[in-house]
């Protein structure tokens, strides 16, 4: 009966470990997706590194 409980707590350990993992890709998704939708709007650089400066010969 011992290894039963034993195994049903870590059962309980492994499954909120997964949901937390879940919750994190989850929010990191979000986080990257906002970042990707307001990339062009609202505040930003005022000129793009690429256009900066000339090239030299």
């Amino acid at each position: 009966m011992f290894e039963y409980r034993m195994h049903e707590l870590r059962l309980a350990d492994l499954l909120r470990e997964a949901e937390n993992a879940r919750l994190v890709r989850q929010v990191r998704r979000a986080r990257r997706a906002a970042r990707r939708s307001a990339k062009d709007t609202g505040e930003g650089p005022v000129s793009r590194h690429s256009t900066r400066y000339e090239r030299a010969a």
